[in-house]
């Protein structure tokens, strides 16, 4: 195997590393392999490696406020 000679580094939520973790685990994945596999998938497709994008509509503009906050909310406890 090469020799690895770049880092990556990203700042992200104490929870959502903790939960990842977890999971990666439970696939026998330490985090390092993830976003190693994750990079090589992007490479490989040319692009993500899942599909990203808007909804089709803007029906959700039209919410009450309290109800558009904790769909935002809801984003950030993931």
């Amino acid at each position: 195997m090469k020799t690895q000679d770049t880092y990556v580094r990203a700042r992200v939520d104490n929870r959502l590393k903790r939960d990842a973790e977890r999971i990666l685990d439970r696939l026998g994945l330490s985090t390092t392999e993830a976003i190693r596999l994750f990079l090589v998938q992007v490479r490989l497709q040319k692009g993500l490696p899942f599909h990203v994008g808007l909804r089709k509509t803007n029906d959700d503009i039209l919410l009450p406020t309290r109800m558009r906050q904790g769909a935002l909310d809801s984003l950030y406890d993931d």
